[in-house]
């Protein structure tokens, strides 16, 4: 390709609509910057990204409270705070679109503008919106009601101007009649001012090779576009494009984007990137002059893309299909008889959630190896050199080591409790290491592990390296076990967690147990979420189907329950729809009559430990280790030999037919006893009322 244009122009003012918006002549899109194409770039990096942008003259900032969801947002706010770089900035965010249950959701009735409102200006750290957009049209509530409540939060002030995404002509007049409308986003040009995606998708950066290099899951490879015999024809469309940048001396990008540049002064691309040299590079697109001649050139190598923009399943999210209903229609109670009642008790919620295809949530597994007492002759451990991995856990942004660290046996449930200067020495070894998720719970002590793991965290920058997981809702009162889910309950479990840790925010909170009296569905979890005390919500021991409802409420990023070669019976259900919604998944075998006949699996399970020149234990973790990239383990161990050991599992390999020769020797049929003394709260015994039965008291 040829050399890019150098970035040295001035970047030049236009004005958007006529109530007196100007910004940037281009902006810059900010939802790469979070998982939607890829994994999150680091946070330092986009805010020195953002403010370079800033410090060139770019000043119009896009974003979206579904980028993320909700974490676009906040890398936004972080880089607007301090030196007054807020009040030399046009800010533009946008509500209405949303993903629940793995199914895209649109919304625009009253009261969930206002409350996304709301939630965006708190999660950007701003008193006003400057241009607040419609993402998408709500075709079941006239567009003169949701215009009419951003009419309102235009005259209290806490939105400057308006916006329409995908809007057709007619519901842009329509809206336009209510309120003056600012802005109109379309994808490329269409008929609007605000340009996003004006590089194709990227196409325009790399032509076809851009498929070839897309991550699995990137949503991009579902574009028709870019599917095999659609692809091999537009390739010739960037090959062209490609010759004619090589003789104007720029790039097939930069020539993309001075084409829009020159359809008016009333446009603004905003290209999305997150390096720096690609900014530069984009800059410099302002300074590319095109004669009418090279834009029909351009526009004659462009009149014949093959496939559309977005697949089928998105086909009702553009311009082509957003007609609403008329006003005359609309009642208050309108939308949540055309959504469904489900969605009634959410009215004033903002709804957060991430589609199923890209929501690969992780695996959690727990204590997988501890049922092993007994020590009969073992093979020396691998060594632990493996250098501990990254998984991501969803696809909201958790990125946590491929191994975990359970703390419960530090301060409870497996004798007395250990010598905290040896725990907490413990707890920091696990972290130079590498490990990173370290799991606790209220009930571990009880309050006593939790307290030690807020010491340990306190030296040095321990908290920043660490995703900390801990979880409520199990107690013991009376010398017996108690579960409580009401909301009153999870609100004050999380206060008290927040304290013993001694953190701002809990990275994982999970639900420890379900409570069968409250339905699964009451979302206190998720109003601690937008407030910041809980960055990611968990379950442990639910049913497929308690699953399937929380996550309908909010994505649950993991779910925790026993599964190792001796707990296998999750496999058939609850494994299944953890990976369909992306949701991501883990003692008593001890009594006498059991213990003798599940002793002759660990013989010959160590057998063939001694064959690989490792220990039993490293054998079970590299098996749970080799049941996917979305599986966590958090073993448990009070003694930094055995964390050594344990790590030292991510170094072993296995073979198909040793995987196979494993699951023979601990099929489920084969395993006595159960994993509990008393197996009622557990994922088989664990559903909830239904929603509509719920009354607070």
């Amino acid at each position: 390709m040829a050399a890019a244009a150098m970035a040295t122009v001035a970047v030049p003012r236009v004005k958007l609509g006529s109530q007196g918006m100007e910004v940037s002549a281009q902006g810059l899109g900010c939802m790469g910057m979070c998982p939607a194409f890829e994994p999150p770039k680091p946070e330092a990096d986009m805010v020195a990204l953002i403010r370079h942008a800033i410090a060139a003259g770019v000043t119009f900032f896009d974003t979206s409270d579904l980028y993320g969801p909700h974490t676009n947002e906040v890398l936004l706010g972080k880089a607007l705070q301090g030196g007054g770089v807020r009040d030399r900035v046009e800010l533009a965010t946008k509500f209405g679109k949303f993903f629940a249950g793995g199914k895209p959701g649109i919304r625009g009735d009253p009261a969930y503008v206002r409350a996304a409102c709301e939630g965006s200006l708190r999660r950007l750290g701003v008193d006003c919106i400057d241009l607040y957009y419609q993402h998408r049209v709500d075709k079941k509530v006239p567009i003169e009601v949701t215009i009419g409540e951003l009419k309102k939060l235009v005259e209290e002030g806490k939105i400057r101007y308006i916006g329409l995404c995908e809007a057709s002509a007619s519901t842009i007049r329509r809206a336009h009649a209510v309120h003056p409308i600012t802005a109109v986003q379309l994808e490329e040009l269409g008929i609007g001012i605000v340009a996003y995606s004006p590089l194709g998708k990227g196409f325009f950066s790399s032509g076809a090779k851009l498929v070839d290099s897309l991550p699995d899951h990137d949503f991009r490879k579902l574009i028709p576009r870019f599917q095999p015999g659609n692809i091999e024809k537009n390739a010739e469309i960037f090959e062209r494009v490609n010759e004619m940048a090589a003789r104007k001396g720029c790039t097939p990008s930069q020539l993309a984007l001075a084409w829009i540049h020159h359809q008016g002064r009333d446009v603004c691309p905003i290209p999305g990137t997150t390096k720096i040299e690609n900014f530069n590079q984009n800059v410099a697109a302002l300074s590319v002059k095109l004669t009418p001649a090279e834009m029909a050139e351009l526009e004659s190598y462009a009149s014949n893309v093959h496939g559309d923009r977005y697949p089928l399943m998105m086909a009702n999210t553009t311009w082509q299909d957003s007609e609403t209903p008329p006003l005359s229609s609309w009642k208050s109670d309108s939308w949540f008889k055309i959504a469904g009642s489900k969605w009634k008790s959410v009215a004033q919620d903002f709804i957060r959630s991430v589609s199923s295809d890209a929501l690969l949530a992780p695996v959690l597994l727990h204590r997988g190896n501890r049922s092993i007492r007994f020590r009969p002759a073992m093979a020396p451990a691998a060594p632990a050199t493996a250098a501990v991995r990254r998984v991501k856990l969803g696809s909201q942004g958790l990125e946590v080591s491929a191994q975990g660290l359970g703390c419960m046996g530090m301060s409870a449930f497996h004798g007395p409790s250990k010598p905290e200067a040896d725990m907490v020495a413990l707890i920091h070894h696990a972290v130079a290491a590498g490990v990173t998720l370290l799991d606790t719970a209220d009930i571990y002590g009880p309050h006593a592990n939790e307290a030690l793991l807020g010491k340990a965290l306190q030296v040095g920058s321990v908290r920043d390296n660490v995703a900390l997981a801990t979880k409520f809702g199990k107690f013991l009162a009376d010398g017996k076990v108690g579960i409580r889910g009401d909301p009153a309950y999870v609100r004050a479990a999380c206060e008290g967690s927040l304290q013993r840790l001694g953190v701002d925010c809990i990275d994982l909170y999970y639900q420890h147990r379900v409570d069968k009296k409250v339905p699964i569905e009451i979302d206190e979890l998720k109003k601690l979420v937008e407030e910041g005390k809980v960055k990611y919500i968990g379950l442990c021991e639910a049913s497929a189907s308690t699953i399937r409802r929380a996550h309908a409420v909010h994505p649950i990023n993991a779910v925790q329950l026993e599964w190792s070669l001796w707990s296998r019976d999750v496999e058939e259900d609850i494994i299944p729809t953890c990976r369909e919604l992306g949701i991501g998944i883990n003692l008593p075998r001890f009594q006498p009559e059991n213990l003798e006949k599940n002793a002759k699996i660990f013989d010959r399970v160590n057998a063939m430990a001694m064959r690989k020149g490792c220990t039993a234990a490293q054998f079970a973790l590299a098996w749970i280790h080799h049941k996917g990239d979305d599986v966590c383990p958090i073993p448990g161990t009070t003694k930094i030999e055995n964390f050594d050991q344990n790590v030292g599992a991510l170094s072993l390999e296995l073979t198909r037919d040793e995987m196979a020769e494993l699951e023979s020797y601990a099929a489920a049929a084969d395993v006595h006893g159960d994993r509990y003394a008393q197996m009622a709260n557990t994922w088989k015994d664990c559903e909830t009322p239904p929603l509509s039965s719920w009354k607070e008291e």
